[in-house]
């Protein structure tokens, strides 16, 4: 039986991408968003840790919005979108790189806000999410050497009853403390769709850009643009 999130999600965000390119050039809106010093060698066991996770609230504030990225609309991403489970993946040694797919990580995100980016302007089919995931800093680290680590090595997996293939590493897009970028062919129901997925670390923040060609052909690129303005304003804001 095939995954419901998985339903869910890619054709939610097909039918986004089609219909963004049928209605290309009309407007859009946002909705509202919402010490002292001490010698190293005392350091508290919180300092130690590295730096904590944000709230929803910073998240949110943090988020870009169309004010941020000219030529978008930016909208927010549904809850059902970004389901809080981890489906296993077939080989487990994809695992990082499947639970992206929805925005997952292993360990969780304490909070996790997402956007929607329609261009204005372009009319190839692409699909553009952006999301903010907080974590601990030595999670967010984790989670980025798990990524880099699969995308050089996982070449193909299956994850809620779909295929997933060609996985390749990109070139790093070289933005906040560090990053890695990855492409595949998802498989789904007999379509294929490239995808195109950047992931910078930003402090104990995690910006996850996601790039879907609904229209086939060839992998889709995230705006360096577009990556550039979050997580400068991740910066700024927090």
């Amino acid at each position: 039986m095939k995954s419901a999130l998985g339903r869910v999600l890619v054709g939610i965000g097909v039918t986004a991408a089609l219909g963004a390119t049928a209605a290309c050039g009309g407007q859009g809106t946002d909705e509202k968003d919402s010490g002292s010093k001490k010698p190293a060698a005392k350091a508290t066991p919180a300092a130690q840790e590295g730096l904590k996770p944000l709230t929803e609230a910073q998240l949110t504030k943090a988020a870009v919005t169309k004010a941020d990225v000219k030529g978008y609309r930016v909208g927010n991403t549904p809850d059902d979108e970004i389901p809080e489970v981890s489906v296993p993946a077939k080989p487990a040694t994809c695992q990082a790189i499947a639970d992206m797919f929805l925005l997952g990580t292993e360990p969780d995100a304490t909070a996790r806000v997402s956007r929607s980016l329609t261009s204005l302007t372009q009319t190839d089919g692409t699909l553009l999410r952006m999301g903010l995931l907080a974590q601990k800093e030595a999670d967010a680290k984790k989670v980025v050497a798990d990524l880099r680590t699969q995308s050089e090595e996982c070449n193909s997996y299956e994850h809620t009853d779909y295929k997933y293939t060609g996985v390749k590493a990109l070139k790093d897009p070289g933005l906040g403390d560090e990053s890695v970028s990855y492409t595949m062919t998802s498989d789904i129901e007999g379509e294929k769709f490239p995808v195109t997925y950047s992931v910078v670390r930003s402090g104990s923040t995690l910006v996850v850009f996601y790039a879907m060609n609904a229209l086939g052909g060839k992998a889709p690129e995230v705006p360096a643009a577009v990556m550039e303005a979050q997580v400068t304003k991740l910066e700024k804001t927090v």
